[in-house]
């Protein structure tokens, strides 16, 4: 299931950075004691006991502001309140009540979403200080101070309480159930692909790009085994994104997808140029070490020789030369064509990707490609690699005890990963070679 949303929104220089910081346990928002240093949306993942979320930091609202920015902030503002499944609303319990925080107030009655009232800036746990903002008619305030860390528990235990945490799963990295999620340009023809691949109009389709919003997850059976296809909104440059639509959103969602997924399926448009972007959504996958299947949807519309498919992989080799393991596979989403072939790849693949390979296989891979081209040597050091064992699957994790991991040249390692390649089957997934030092007597 997808993480729920929770949106920390209020007037400006009320701590809301600050608590999001905290929560996140890094420094992602500017904090500043300068009202409205926060312009735009900013979002990172959380978790407590167990359940994860996606928390997003808002910019300062205030009608009275003479700020430039202030309608922009509120629309942005606005987006995390209508597709937050939690809000935070922010108050300063220095300062007290004020008209600001009433506007919002009457801005957050008006929606159906669980709102949590915090009541900022209690160094000393000022319980009364809090009195004034049951006229918010939002419920009972929490009292709290980011700066001390005090009450931000209590807080999170309200979050987590919220229904869009029921059912959520918090082992489901460890459920047996594999994740697919389908993403790329908009209407590249992801939501065909996944109704084609369900046997059923569970998505919307239509030919105005950008229909699907947010990523949606699908469970279904094939071959007697749970699958959840998680079909996600389309990802433009960013750019071509309006700051202040809910499309932009839409691409946080997708990335989200991808991080969460078990194997990717990057859709491109066949009938197109290979663009940047679809270069880009490809870095992405690769980035966060996911295997993957490029799916050439729309192969009905490309004209054709004996030598078409091949001219395409060519280019699909020139354009993602960062990730040389990719696996095609051309299909037509509106015929069917090769469609029985999707399935089948995707379980390859992941078996690739899950693919444990023995110590005593692996060193004479390594040994083999020692002979073919010996270890550099730098500043009168040679490289030597002393023996390899595999760490991990999903991605195939390798570690290579050498002498010195500083004489490691990028060429080498990249070397070392196609030896491995041509050896054992990775089509389809990065794999990890990890050097570490161990002396030679260690042996």
């Amino acid at each position: 299931m997808k993480k729920p949303l929770v949106a920390i929104v209020g007037r400006p220089n009320t701590g809301k950075s600050t608590f999001f910081n905290k929560i996140c346990g890094k420094r992602i928002s500017i904090i500043d004691d300068m009202p409205g240093v926060t312009r735009d949306r900013i979002y990172s993942d959380a978790e407590w006991c167990g359940h994860v979320f996606t928390l997003v930091d808002t910019g300062g609202l205030d009608s009275k502001s003479t700020d430039v920015f202030q309608k922009t902030i509120r629309s942005q503002a606005q987006i995390a309140i209508d597709l937050a499944d939690v809000i935070i609303f922010m108050v300063d319990g220095r300062d007290g009540l004020t008209p600001a925080d009433e506007e919002v107030g009457a801005l957050l009655r008006k929606t159906n979403k669980k709102v949590i009232l915090v009541v900022n800036k209690l160094d000393r746990f000022e319980v009364e200080n809090t009195y004034d903002f049951y006229s918010l008619g939002l419920g009972e305030p929490f009292p709290i101070s980011c700066e001390q860390s005090k009450g931000l528990g209590e807080v999170l235990d309200e979050i987590i309480s919220s229904p869009a945490f029921k059912g959520q799963d918090i082992t489901e990295k460890d459920d047996g159930v594999i994740k697919i999620a389908v993403v790329g340009r908009p209407n590249a023809g992801k939501s065909s692909i996944v109704n084609r691949i369900l046997g059923e109009e569970r998505v919307v389709v239509s030919n105005v790009a950008g229909t699907t919003r947010d990523a949606i997850d699908t469970p279904f059976r094939y071959a007697g085994k749970d699958y959840v296809l998680i079909d996600t909104a389309g990802m433009r440059r960013q750019r071509s994104v309006e700051r202040e639509s809910v499309e932009g959103y839409s691409v946080i969602r997708a990335m989200e997808a991808i991080k969460r997924a078990d194997i990717v399926l990057i859709v491109f448009d066949a009938s197109q140029e290979i663009s940047e972007q679809d270069v880009r959504i490809a870095g992405y996958v690769h980035e966060e070490g996911k295997p993957n299947l490029i799916v050439m949807n729309k192969w009905d519309l490309v004209e054709k020789d004996g030598h078409t498919i091949n001219e395409y992989k060519e280019m699909l080799s020139d354009k993602l030369s960062f990730m040389n393991y990719f696996k095609p596979i051309f299909v037509s989403a509106l015929t069917g064509k090769r469609f029985e072939r999707i399935m089948p790849t995707v379980l390859e693949i992941y078996g690739n990707n899950s693919r444990r390979v023995s110590t005593g296989v692996l060193n004479e891979v390594i040994q083999k490609a020692i002979l073919a081209q010996e270890p550099p040597t730098k500043k009168g050091k040679k490289l030597k690699i002393l023996y390899a064992t595999q760490a991990e699957v999903c991605p195939p994790t390798f570690v290579i005890f050498v002498n010195d991991g500083a004489l490691v040249h990028f060429s080498y390692q990249r070397f070392l990963e196609n030896r491995l390649r041509e050896a054992i089957n990775f089509e389809g997934t990065p794999i990890k070679l990890i050097f570490k030092n161990r002396k030679e007597k260690d042996q």
